[in-house]
């Protein structure tokens, strides 16, 4: 459910990108500020990520969706480390596939330099600022997410507050950093176009801001706010995590 569910948004990404982006499509002439485009594309993504996270897939693997979340949890102790092993993997592993598939099926579209299959490389601004735009609006979101999903009056909108946060990203920070957020993300990108430039940062930055943002958390709030690993905890569906809600 985790390498499907990334999956798809990497599949959405492509398209979408390709679809505003890419010169011959009618989007793109259609639409001919480049910034109302990101904005656009950020829309998209945003509704990509609620509906995933609001899937039933979604609701049953907590649709972390991205190893760092994944790792944060397991730093936080609601995840056991094997299967914090599997989800990265197979969070690694369904991003690339997907984003393969859509290469498939969009062909020149993507591999256009205008689209380059959705890398996410630095911007003009250079990695440094990249480095820390990237573990700023990693450490929002995992902020949100934790104050959002920890509790239970709030818990069935976490969803919509990170498909906003994403959206937001996308039209205001990708041009700092490509706005990643997720080595698995970056990397599926990456393997396609065969273009790591400052892979490194998409590896730390992520994971650091997250982090960072789970030690402001427990050292506000405490450990035991923290309940659940699920990013939409439904209680008619099975939790593998450490899970304080109650059934």
């Amino acid at each position: 459910m985790e390498a499907a569910g990334l999956g798809l948004f990497m599949i959405s990404a492509a398209v979408v990108t390709s679809a505003f982006e890419y010169p011959q499509s009618p989007l793109h002439d259609l639409v001919s500020d480049p910034t109302v485009r990101r904005i656009l594309i950020g829309l998209a993504m945003g509704l990509t990520a609620i509906g995933l996270i609001y899937s039933p897939w979604g609701k049953r693997s907590g649709a972390h969706l991205n190893p760092a979340v994944t790792l944060t949890f397991f730093r936080l102790g609601k995840i056991k480390m094997a299967d914090a092993l599997w989800y990265v993997t197979a969070q690694f592993v369904g991003g690339t596939i997907g984003l393969c598939l859509a290469a498939r099926i969009l062909g020149l579209a993507i591999e256009h330099p205008s689209v380059n299959y959705v890398v996410t490389v630095p911007g003009t601004e250079g990695a440094g600022i990249a480095f820390a735009a990237e573990t700023m609006i990693s450490f929002g979101l995992m902020l949100v997410v934790l104050i959002v999903s920890n509790r239970p009056s709030l818990n069935r909108w976490t969803g919509v507050f990170a498909g906003a946060l994403v959206a937001t990203y996308i039209a205001v920070e990708a041009p700092l950093s490509g706005m990643s957020m997720n080595p698995a993300r970056t990397f599926a990108s990456a393997l396609p176009a065969q273009l790591w430039t400052d892979y490194w940062l998409y590896l730390i930055a992520p994971l650091s801001g997250m982090l960072l943002a789970a030690e402001c958390y427990v050292r506000t709030n405490g450990i035991h706010r923290v309940l659940c690993a699920k990013l939409h905890h439904h209680n008619n569906t099975r939790c593998i995590f450490h899970c304080h809600y109650m059934a």
